[in-house]
Formats: C-alpha cells, structure tokens, sequence
C-alpha cells in the first residue's frame, strides 16, 4: 500500500503537513448533510483555503448520475490535475469521492478523511473505489489509492448505535479470517468498549498486511471478502425492497453466519466454531426475517458478485476461526441452505 495512514485523536493535525508539502493547486472537500454538520467542523481548522462539493447522503445516492454531478462541480471549480479532493464521510463519499477523482482529468489526488466506524476499518484503506450500477453494488470501480488516510476515533462521537454496529461487522470479519484471539477475547464483551482507537489500529492493522500481500486482489487479499458473497446479495435485494434496506454491516453479519455455516457444511470449519461465530453475532445483530421467496431471488444475485469466474460462484471460507480460504466453489443451492439455516437460529 502507497498511501500513510494516520490513526489517532490527533490524526488531523497532521492533514496541513501533506497538504503543504504536495502543494496541490486548489482543495475541494466532497461531503453530504450529515457530514457538512457534524465532521466539518472539526476538520475546517487543518485545511488552506479551498471549496465544498455536498452531495446527498445515502448508498441509493451512489451512482453514476452522483458522479455527474460531482464532475460537473470539480469542473466549474476549475480543478486541474494537481488539486486534491478530500473525502469527508462514510463509505459512500469514500468509495464514490475516489472514484470520482481517479477518473476525473485521468486522475486527481484524493485523500479519505473517514467518518463512520466502517470506513475508518474497511473503505478508506486499500485503494478499493467504486459506485453502485442499476441495483448492483460495488459493480463499477477502479483501485487506485488515496495520498493517505486520516482516521479519527472523535467522529464516531456524532454516530447513532446502527452505525457503529455496521461498521463493527468489518472488525469482527477481520478477527474470523486472521485474528482467532482477538476474537475469543472480544466475544465474551459484545460491542461495547472504551477504547475504539486500539481497536481500529489492530483492525487497520489485519486489513493493511493483505492488501500489502496482494493489492489488485488476484488471489490472497479475497480473503477480506468472507461474509461478502451472501451478504452482498442480501444487501442488493433489500435495497431494492423499501423499508426493508439493511446497512452494509448488518448485511455481512448476515453473510457472515451464512457462510460459517458453508464452511462447516464442507467441513473446513468444526461445529463448535460455528457456533461461537453463530452465537457472537446474535448477541451484536438483530435477525434479518428472509422468506422463501427473498432466498431464492438473494441466491440468483450472488451470480453477480466480483469474485466469480464463469459460471463458478466463488466464496470465502473459513478453515477454523483466525483463518481463510479464498476460492472456495459453492453454488445457487449452497446459497439458499445457508439462508434457510440463518433463519431457523
């Protein structure tokens, strides 16, 4: 990984240095309502002069047309090559706002300024950008990492409890597939918990030696994507489903137990770890009610997931608690008796 990653409560102080130092023409900040209100404020005082690009706040915003208008924007603003775009807020204006800048004028600098618990833990770091396409997530993007990453613990101080439970859905995943004690340690506690700097550093920490391993995600660094093949699929089918949405960490919860429960079905994982994961996750996540019908359609959606070839479903599996295994072929029915297995806990 190219990019610095700055944790800590004084993570923003460091912000002019690299902006002083690149002397980057212009300083355009991408942020939505929420962001403007609550993070703004505190990052305003690092940052030279420059100009604000809002957009509106939510996964349903993340789009092509979104793109357009933030294109527009950079336009009018006169950026050229050499401005830098810093992206204040969750993974949305993380993953759209690099995005936007990596394909504006072939490339601008961007730097993330994560706010949510998710990305502080997963979306900021590893150069991962991209949009959501006609219900599809993530289904256009492109890698190309930011100047660096500043993660202060002090936003998650302006977040409800939803958020910082989706966001703690990455953090576990990342104890399942490379951390087995820090995961027996932290489920005997729950969500709770003082000290979210030590926790995000450890988390940053598992994230940052895969993608370093395999940065363009050609094998190894597909480990990071257990949980993600079923609760993908989740999440795309719920949004289309009003009043049903999910956040993307309650989505991977669910995936998550889906797919422990393909891992001890393969016997890759034993039934005793699968229901340490089963139980832990329970005790976070609230259930998702699925019927038939949604598993059914949910299934055919996974057909679309990134991590496929050909035909073949590709899934993440766990091999014990700690460790995973990437490339794993599972298949439209694997899919469906893993939901039907989550809704009968």
């Amino acid at each position: 990984m190219t990019e610095t990653i700055h944790i800590g409560q004084h993570a923003l102080q460091e912000l002019p240095e690299l902006l002083q130092n690149k002397a980057f023409s212009k300083v355009a900040v991408l942020v939505d309502e929420h962001t403007l209100a609550h993070c703004y404020p505190q990052l305003k005082p690092h940052l030279p002069a420059h100009d604000i690009i809002q957009i509106s706040s939510g996964e349903e915003h993340k789009t092509l047309q979104t793109c357009e208008y933030i294109w527009q924007r950079m336009t009018e603003l006169h950026l050229d090559r050499w401005a830098v775009l810093v992206n204040l807020g969750g993974g949305v204006i993380g993953d759209m706002g690099g995005f936007c800048a990596a394909l504006f004028k072939r490339g601008i600098y961007f730097v993330q300024v994560p706010t949510t618990l998710l990305a502080q833990v997963d979306a900021s770091v590893g150069g991962k950008t991209g949009i959501d396409f006609h219900g599809l997530k993530n289904h256009i993007g492109v890698y190309q990492e930011p100047q660096a990453v500043f993660i202060n613990p002090a936003f998650l101080d302006t977040l409800p409890q939803r958020q910082l439970k989706s966001g703690y859905a990455e953090i576990i995943k990342h104890w399942l597939i490379a951390d087995a004690a820090q995961f027996e340690q932290q489920r005997h506690i729950g969500l709770m918990t003082d000290n979210w700097e030590e926790l995000i550093r450890q988390s940053v920490a598992v994230k940052s030696k895969v993608v370093e391993a395999d940065p363009l995600e050609g094998g190894y660094r597909k480990v990071l994507n257990f949980g993600h093949t079923v609760g993908h699929a989740v999440e795309t089918y719920l949004m289309r489903q009003p009043g049903r949405e999910l956040l993307h960490g309650e989505a991977i919860a669910v995936g998550m137990v889906c797919e422990a429960f393909l891992s001890a079905k393969k016997e890759l994982l034993s039934e005793e770890d699968l229901g340490k994961v089963e139980l832990f996750l329970e005790m976070v996540y609230e259930k998702v009610v699925l019927k038939e019908d949604d598993m059914e359609q949910i299934a055919v959606l996974a057909l679309q997931d990134k991590k496929n070839l050909g035909a073949a479903i590709n899934c993440t599996l766990l091999a014990g608690i700690g460790h995973a295994v990437y490339n794993q072929p599972i298949t439209l029915h694997d899919i469906k008796e893993s939901l039907r297995y989550y809704q009968s806990l």
